[in-house]
């Protein structure tokens, strides 16, 4: 049994082919139930299951993950393009102006390229490889709204109650209707930043595509904190997230507010039908939302999702049908967002709902690059920023589980 679960934990820490590393994963979740359907026997027999048991299934959880963070990590690598020159705003000679500019500081006579602050615009086509790469590397971003704004606030009017209507006779009167109610959201766009090093001799080197480099190095940085501020940022100086909306109980809920339903436990599932305040969760979305929704969790709480069965033996988690695919819960895709709170005591660890209308992320266009080859010697400095905001869009797409008796 040991030796088994060994050649797992192997294989999950190894790369290579995609279709292989997913064959594994499969594998994987077939020993994963057969061992949960074990202990799920010895609770229902005995009380409880055999802490060894016990340990080779959280072993098993840890594998599937790490085997499903391999793939994502190998996917992303293999369908990350090249950047050739050949697209974007200003063309290969203002990617020629941007690279020497970038390698030796010379700024050439293209005033298109140079901000008010000093320093370049990164070129069209680098810009849009920085974007895409956040997008499959931060999970709320690859599902949210997003909106590129040339202002430094993006205003948003929204309709909270419709006109008044009523019927009438072909020749009855017709008295004047109340108005519909409107409301503004705004979203300010917020400055993150990011500065990479590099040795004279590194950018000296011919072979360096410093586009690429750019991207890939602001990539890592942004990608983390975007992430962060999408799910819990307080708003001061970064995005608010939705979590730090106000919630208040699904039976309470108004405009303004993200509606939650209990799970009836302290910091736990319920002992008992642990998938019926799952489902009430899901029926708490409305139709037209729940045909687009996505589960957001991190790994740890579907680790624990991953062992429920409905009433008919089925597991409620299924792993994805493909290598680039997501795992379902449930019968909806789930979202690892490892900024999502572990579960605790009144935490809100799982939120459910159409996020491409409920979170909206405003981008303003442009990402900037300023060359400081003075503070760091002899490390060249890229001070490299873009303008990001987001918030809540519509407060009825979003629904929270809390894992509280109320």
């Amino acid at each position: 049994m040991d030796r088994t679960d060994d050649s797992f934990e192997i294989k999950a820490g190894t790369g290579g082919d995609v279709a292989g590393m997913f064959a594994e994963f499969s594998t994987a979740f077939e020993e994963f139930k057969r061992t949960n359907n074990q202990r799920l026997g010895e609770i229902e027999k005995r009380g409880s299951a055999d802490g060894l048991l016990e340990g080779k299934l959280d072993r098993l959880n840890a594998v599937l993950d790490g085997q499903k963070s391999a793939m994502d990590r190998a996917l992303a690598d293999k369908s990350r393009p090249l950047l050739d020159g050949k697209s974007g705003g200003h063309g290969g000679e203002y990617k020629d102006a941007f690279s020497a500019y970038v390698k030796r500081g010379e700024e050439k006579a293209l005033s298109v390229g140079v901000n008010a602050d000093g320093g370049f615009v990164v070129p069209a086509e680098t810009e849009t490889e920085i974007t895409r790469m956040l997008t499959s590397v931060s999970p709320i971003r690859a599902i949210a709204g997003v909106r590129q704004v040339s202002g430094s606030v993006y205003k948003r009017a929204i309709s909270l109650t419709g006109p008044a209507t009523g019927w009438v006779g072909e020749t009855a009167a017709r008295p004047t209707t109340n108005s519909q109610t409107l409301g503004e959201l705004n979203y300010p766009t917020m400055e993150l930043y990011a500065m990479p090093a590099a040795t004279s001799a590194f950018l000296d080197d011919a072979a360096v595509d410093v586009g690429q480099w750019i991207a890939d190095e602001v990539n890592a940085a942004f990608a983390a904190q975007e992430t962060t501020a999408f799910v819990s940022g307080d708003g001061v100086n970064k995005p608010k997230g939705f979590l730090a909306s106000t919630t208040v109980a699904e039976a309470s809920w108004s405009w303004g507010n993200l509606g939650y339903v209990a799970t009836g436990a302290a910091g736990a599932l319920p002992t008992t039908s642990a998938s019926d305040v799952l489902i009430d969760l899901v029926y708490a979305l409305k139709a037209g939302y729940r045909q687009n929704a996505n589960w957001v969790m991190n790994r740890k709480t579907q680790g624990s999702l991953r062992k429920l069965k409905d009433a008919d033996g089925n597991y409620l988690w299924q792993p994805a049908a493909s290598a680039d695919g997501k795992a379902r819960f449930m019968g909806f895709e789930l979202v690892e967002a490892e900024d999502m709170p572990n579960i605790g005591a009144s935490s809100l660890s799982v939120a459910f709902g159409d996020f491409k209308r409920g979170y909206l992320i405003v981008d303003r266009q442009g990402v900037s690059v300023l060359r400081d080859p003075f503070s760091s010697k002899p490390y060249v400095l890229f001070y490299t920023t873009k303008r990001v905001g987001g918030g809540v869009a519509d407060f009825d797409a979003i629904k929270l589980l809390k894992f509280a008796a109320s």
